[in-house]
């Protein structure tokens, strides 16, 4: 009768800890048909259907929201589209999934670099090289994009970027 308590709370406790556990689904579990969807996707990007594209892998990310695979080739469309910064978020939402995603560290590293962000790129590789254990794709990739640097005409637009005064610092006093 004394431990009666203790062993409903434990058992209680047990029971929250493990249906949380079973609710939570590995990157084997993801579904097939949102797999498909976002292949069907990567197939109409490979055709220069942007927004085919776009509809068949929100679709497939509409199905299962945790294909991390889903959001590198909404990431990869956003770049075709000519929108780096959407693209930097959907590599984010990837890496939110999946921490150590080595495409999704190394996508977001290129499209830092083309935005001229090259020492939060460095980090994306510093990360990588210490995922890999040995030398792998991802890092040679995204350390070349580095050593060549930003595109010139982003290096040239962030230099001509000058403060634009206040309307107020333009009257002149009477």
């Amino acid at each position: 009768m004394r431990f009666s308590p203790l062993a409903i709370a434990l058992s209680l406790t047990l029971a929250t800890v493990s249906s949380t556990v079973h609710g939570q689904r590995s990157d084997d579990d993801i579904d097939p048909q949102s797999i498909a969807l976002v292949e069907a996707g990567r197939a109409a990007l490979a055709e220069g259907d942007n927004e085919r594209a776009a509809n068949l892998v929100e679709t497939g990310l509409a199905v299962d929201p945790r294909n991390r695979d889903g959001f590198i080739a909404l990431a990869e469309i956003a770049e075709a589209r000519g929108l780096p910064g959407l693209a930097i978020r959907y590599y984010r939402e990837a890496l939110t999934i999946d921490p150590n995603d080595l495409a999704a560290l190394e996508g977001q590293g290129q499209v830092l670099v083309r935005r001229g962000a090259v020492e939060r790129a460095q980090r994306n590789l510093t990360r990588i090289e210490a995922l890999c254990e040995t030398q792998c794709e991802e890092a040679t990739t995204l350390a070349a994009a580095i050593e060549a640097g930003p595109p010139a005409a982003q290096m040239a637009a962030q230099q001509n970027s000058a403060p634009v005064p206040d309307a107020e610092e333009n009257v002149t006093p009477q």
